[in-house]
C-alpha cells in the first residue's frame, strides 16, 4: 500500500508538470502574437445616484431622565406606580406614614395652613382695606369718646350714687368731682383706645394702596419652605414619562438618599454619537440619519440631527465630537442603553455619472482612472465632486459614461485616491 502511494504521488507530480509547462508556454505563445491576456477586473462607467454619510455609533437615552431617592426617613405606607407606569409631572408615585415622620415635617403641615391664610388676606386686599377702615372708624370713635370724658374729669361731673333703703334702690345724682379711681380708670381706657387707634392707622396704611408687596413675599416663602417640608413625606413625577426602575413596597423602611424610581421621557429618545473633527463641517441641525440596533434585527429607524457639538475632545491625540441624533420614528423595541449605527446623510446627488473609490489614483498630482480600451488599459483624467465611502461623482475630466473602468489598475508611480 505504501509503495502504490508513493508511486501515485510521483505520477500525480509529473502530470501537474506537465500541464504548468503547457500552460506557460501557451501564454507566452499568445502574448508573444499581440494578443493580450486580460487580468484587470472591471466595470462601466454608469449614472447612478450618490448618497454621502457619516457613520458611527452611540446609546440611546432618554431627553428627560431623573433617578428619585428618599429625602427622609420613614415607612412606606403607598406605592403608586411599577415600571412601564406612564406617568404625568407632579403625580405621586409614593408615600411615607406620617406617624413615621420626622416631627418637624407634621409641624409643617400646620404651620403650611397658616401661611396660605396669611397670604390669602394679604392678597383680598379690597376686602382687607375695607375692614382695616371700618375698624380705624370705630377706634377713632372709641378714643374720641375716652377723650371727651377724660376732659370731663378734670371739672365738675354728673353723679350719681346708688344706694338701698329699706330694700329698695335709689339713686342720688349731683354734680361734684371725680373720685381718683374713676380717673385712674379713665385714663387706663383712654390709653388703650389710643393704642388701638394707632394700630388701626398702621394697618389701615399697609393696605389703602394694597398688599405690601414684602409681606407677600414672606408669606409666599413661608409656604414655599413648609411645602418644601412636606414634599419629604413623598416622591412625585418631576415630568412626564414611564417609570423604567421601582425600588419600594408597601412596609419598607426608607432611608434618606435611597433610590426609589427612574423615570424616563420616552417619547423623545436621542442618541449621542462621536464625530472625528474631519467631518463635523459637514454636519447640521436638521439633517437626516438612518439607525440600526443590533437588538432589533430586520428594522431601520429614521432620525435628525438635534445639536452638534461645539467644542471637541482631544482624546489620545483624537479630536472628535458629540453630535445628538433624535429619533423620529421609535418605537416601543427602542429602549434607552441600546447601541446604535448611526448612518448621518451628508450630501444626496441623483442622475450622476459615478466612479469607484478603489479605482482612482494620484498621478502628478491629478486624479486619474484606468480604463480598458481594446484590451488596453489607458489612463484617463478624473474630477471629482462629492463622494461616499465607495463612490465619487465625476464632475469632469476625459472620463465618458459607459467606459470600461479597470478596478485594479497597473502599478504606477501615485498613490490611491486620497493618498
Amino acid at each position: 500500500m505504501k509503495q502504490f502511494f508513493t508511486k501515485f504521488s510521483r505520477r500525480t507530480w509529473i502530470i501537474i508538470g506537465v500541464i504548468v509547462v503547457v500552460a506557460l508556454a501557451a501564454v507566452f505563445i499568445f502574448s508573444t502574437r499581440g494578443e493580450p491576456v486580460s487580468v484587470f477586473q472591471t466595470t462601466k462607467a454608469e449614472r447612478g445616484n450618490l448618497v454621502a454619510s457619516v457613520g458611527a455609533t452611540g446609546s440611546v437615552r432618554a431627553r428627560q431622565s431623573a433617578v428619585l431617592v428618599w429625602q427622609t426617613t420613614g415607612i412606606v405606607n403607598a406605592v403608586n406606580a411599577d415600571v412601564g407606569t406612564r406617568v404625568s409631572r407632579n403625580d405621586v408615585l409614593a408615600s411615607l406614614d406620617k406617624a413615621s415622620l420626622n416631627q418637624s415635617i407634621i409641624l409643617a403641615e400646620a404651620d403650611l395652613t397658616s401661611a396660605q391664610k396669611a397670604l390669602e388676606d394679604l392678597l383680598n386686599s379690597d376686602t382687607s382695606r375695607a375692614e382695616a377702615l371700618r375698624t380705624l372708624d370705630k377706634a377713632e370713635a372709641a378714643y374720641e369718646k375716652a377723650y371727651n370724658w377724660r376732659i370731663q374729669l378734670n371739672g365738675k361731673i354728673d353723679i350719681k350714687d346708688y344706694y338701698y333703703d329699706n330694700g329698695v334702690l335709689k339713686v342720688k345724682e349731683y354734680r361734684g368731682l371725680a373720685s381718683a379711681e374713676t380717673i385712674a380708670d379713665a385714663d387706663e381706657d383712654l390709653a388703650l383706645k389710643e393704642a388701638q387707634l394707632n394700630d388701626a392707622r398702621r394697618k389701615y396704611e399697609r393696605l389703602k394702596d394694597g398688599a405690601d408687596p414684602a409681606e407677600v413675599s414672606a408669606a409666599e416663602a413661608r409656604i414655599a419652605a413648609a411645602q418644601s417640608t412636606l414634599n419629604l413625606a413623598f416622591i412625585a413625577a418631576p415630568f412626564d414619562g414611564t417609570i423604567t426602575q421601582a425600588e419600594p413596597a408597601v412596609g419598607d423602611q426608607a432611608s434618606t438618599g435611597a433610590v426609589a424610581f427612574r423615570v424616563d421621557d420616552l417619547s423623545h429618545l436621542l442618541v449621542d454619537v462621536q464625530v472625528s473633527e474631519v467631518d463635523i463641517n459637514t454636519l447640521s441641525i436638521g439633517q437626516t440619519a438612518a439607525l440600526t440596533f443590533d437588538a432589533i434585527l430586520g428594522k431601520e429607524y429614521h432620525g435628525e440631527i438635534a445639536e452638534v457639538g461645539q467644542a471637541g475632545d482631544n482624546v489620545q491625540g483624537v479630536v472628535n465630537f458629540t453630535v445628538t441624533i433624535e429619533l423620529t420614528d421609535a418605537d416601543e423595541l427602542v429602549k434607552p442603553g441600546m447601541t446604535a449605527a448611526v448612518n448621518i446623510v451628508v450630501q444626496e446627488v441623483k442622475d450622476v455619472v459615478l466612479v469607484p473609490n478603489r479605482a482612482v489614483r494620484l498621478v502628478d498630482a491629478e486624479r486619474v482612472v484606468f480604463v480598458l480600451v481594446n484590451g488596453i488599459p489607458q489612463q484617463v483624467k478624473v474630477e471629482l465632486g462629492s463622494s461616499s465611502d465607495t463612490m465619487s461623482v465625476l464632475v469632469g475630466g476625459d472620463l465618458k459614461e459607459g467606459d470600461e473602468i479597470i478596478l485594479n489598475p497597473p502599478s504606477v508611480s501615485g498613490s490611491p485616491f486620497g493618498g
